[in-house]
Formats: C-alpha cells, sequence, structure tokens
C-alpha cells in the first residue's frame, strides 16, 4: 500500500481536488484509488506518529502497516463526528499500543538515529557536523527516554507535544476523557523530565516559584521537526 510522500496533514478535511470526507466515501464506495490518495497526502504525519510512538523504524512501519489495513477494511465504521485525519489517528495509534501490549518482551534498545529528521531543503547550506552531531544525539536521548513511559503516557506525549495536536483532538484520537488525557500528560511529564535531567537534557532540579510551588515538568522536547516518511 505505499505510495509516494504526502503532505503533512493540518487536521483539515478541506483541500483542493477531492476532500478527506469525499475520498473516503469513495473508498467504501468502491474507487480503488480513494484510499491511496487519502493515505499519500496524510503519510508523513501518520508516520510520524508511529515512529514516535514505537520507538523504532521496523516496529512504526509494522504499527502503521496494522493501522492502515485496519482502516482500508473499516472505513466504513466511520460516523463522521470527527475529521478524517483523527479518525487515522486514532486508528493508527491503536494498532500500534496493540503491538505494545502484544510484545512479550519490552524492547527498548533498538531506537531512530536520523530517521524521524526532515528531508533537508534543496539547496540548503551545509550544517555543521558538530552541530548536527549534538542534535541526533539529543534527539536520541529524547527518544530514549520516551521510550520508557508507559505506552498510554507515550502516546499521549506524541500527540501532543511533538505531533502539536490540540489537547481536545488527543483526546479524541486516543478515545479517552479530557481529563484522562490531561492527566497521562501530566503523569507523563513528570517521569519523562527525571530521565530527561538524568540525561542531561534539562537543569538537575525543578525551581521553585515565588507562591513556593514548583514549576510544572515541561513539554516533550520535540526532535527537530516532523518525521521524514517512511521508505517507498
Amino acid at each position: 500500500m505505499s505510495t509516494g510522500p504526502g503532505t503533512v496533514s493540518t487536521g483539515a478535511d478541506e483541500r483542493p481536488g477531492r476532500t478527506d470526507r469525499e475520498l473516503l466515501a469513495a473508498h467504501v464506495a468502491g474507487d480503488h484509488d480513494a484510499f491511496a490518495e487519502l493515505f499519500a497526502r496524510h503519510r508523513d504525519r501518520l508516520w510520524a506518529v508511529a515512529l514516535r510512538t514505537m520507538g523504532n523504524p521496523d516496529d512504526a512501519a509494522d504499527g502503521l502497516q496494522d493501522g492502515l489495513i485496519a482502516a482500508y477494511r473499516r472505513a466504513e465504521s466511520f460516523r463522521g463526528d470527527a475529521a478524517v485525519t483523527t479518525w487515522l489517528h486514532r486508528v493508527v495509534v491503536n494498532a500500534c499500543l496493540d503491538r505494545h501490549r502484544a510484545a512479550s518482551v519490552r524492547r527498548t534498545a533498538a531506537l531512530p538515529d536520523d530517521h524521524d529528521a526532515p528531508l533537508p531543503a534543496a539547496g540548503a547550506e551545509a550544517v555543521d557536523p558538530a552541530l548536527a552531531a549534538e542534535r541526533a544525539e539529543q534527539r536520541r536521548l529524547v527518544l530514549a527516554a520516551l521510550a520508557q513511559l508507559p505506552a498510554d503516557q507515550r502516546a499521549a506525549l506524541v500527540l501532543v507535544d511533538m505531533e502539536g495536536m490540540p489537547v481536545a483532538e488527543a483526546a479524541a484520537v486516543l478515545e479517552v476523557p479530557l481529563g484522562t488525557l490531561k492527566s497521562r500528560c501530566s503523569r507523563g511529564r513528570a517521569r519523562l523530565a527525571v530521565l530527561l535531567r538524568a540525561a542531561g537534557l534539562l537543569p538537575p532540579a525543578a525551581t521553585t516559584g515565588v507562591d513556593g510551588n514548583q514549576d510544572p515538568p515541561p513539554s516533550v522536547p520535540s526532535p527537530d521537526g516532523p518525521a521524514r516518511a517512511p521508505p517507498g
């Protein structure tokens, strides 16, 4: 079901040509090209979510494939009460989480190196090798720390902090109440802060505000830009 690289989703259904809803309806009606067009349109962002949820490219490819097969087969179940992109994210994230739950041994060693880095722009100036190496190491440490979180907290942080999805939409993707999503983000950030401090990516101690309360845990420092689309 592989296609050429698609554009990054903005979460909206309105685009030139057929809308997401029209493509999904056409697929249900028997248009054999509609689903491929829909996937190509949102491929980059779905791959980013799968990669950051699963922690390594091989498992991410499997999770994304599981999700797309499920979406392809269950398109008739789309109720239309959310954006098609929200529904697609929900199916892919659930497929990734199912793989985590089914795994008998938790794997945290295999991590992406530069697989989530954006492709360099044509004609862009060469990046200083030392700076590039520093960014790659920071990216590796962030993803390593993220991989140590419980799957539900990891999924919440990937959507909200790394993908920039609104909290309400992320809750819809994960099919949990808004309060549950916020709680998962809060607990995940607190755990992640400890791991990132140990890795030297955050100050060693939390500061205390003027009211005597500690500052809240920071959001996840996202790797540089959106993840690269999976190899065709």
